[in-house]
């Protein structure tokens, strides 16, 4: 099977998500010359304007990224609306945990702490007013915040945040290599 730069960048945006790639990123990623890049990411713009596509790649903010076109989002809201009815799965709930504890968090942080990627399971929280974004954080790149709503007090029968039980500090859980042994 021949790789193809088209297909290397398709899944790179796909993995950046809402946050897109710049132009540079993507250069970077594929070493080629960025004049190079925008040629292939125009071509690319253009195939994905065929009307037989759910979604079209865009650039906001010097960022590309790909967006679903508007004649889809009527089928995406229903979908999540449904979705709203169904029980939490275990991913779930642990990035809920996650941003409860830490919150304001990155998604970058939250996927250091799961071990997989969350970007989709961010988006379905939100689509179910579990998790907001919170701003944007002063670190390069200026990733988006992430924390939990009034919803998620409501859900899970809180008032507030102080009602979640309290975790023992990382280093109080942590056995020496001589605990381990004894």
């Amino acid at each position: 099977m021949a790789m193809t730069i088209e297909a290397v960048l398709e899944g790179i945006l796909f993995v950046f998500g809402d946050e897109g790639a710049s132009l540079a990123q993507l250069s970077d990623a594929v070493n080629l010359p960025s004049e190079t890049v925008k040629e292939i990411l125009d071509d690319m713009a253009n195939t994905y304007k065929d009307e037989k596509r759910g979604f079209e790649l865009s650039v906001f903010n010097n960022s590309y990224k790909f967006i679903s076109k508007p004649f889809v989002r009527e089928y995406i809201q229903r979908i999540l609306t449904l979705s709203k009815t169904r029980t939490l799965s275990q991913s779930a709930l642990e990035t809920l945990a996650i941003i409860a504890y830490k919150q304001p968090v990155t998604r970058i942080e939250i996927e250091e702490i799961r071990g997989v990627g969350c970007d989709m399971m961010l988006k379905k929280l939100m689509a179910q007013d579990l998790v907001r974004e919170a701003g944007r954080a002063e670190s390069a790149g200026r990733p988006i915040l992430y924390e939990i709503t009034n919803e998620f007090l409501d859900l899970f029968k809180l008032i507030s945040l102080d009602e979640l039980p309290h975790l023992p500090q990382y280093e109080e859980t942590q056995m020496s290599e001589q605990q381990l042994f004894e």
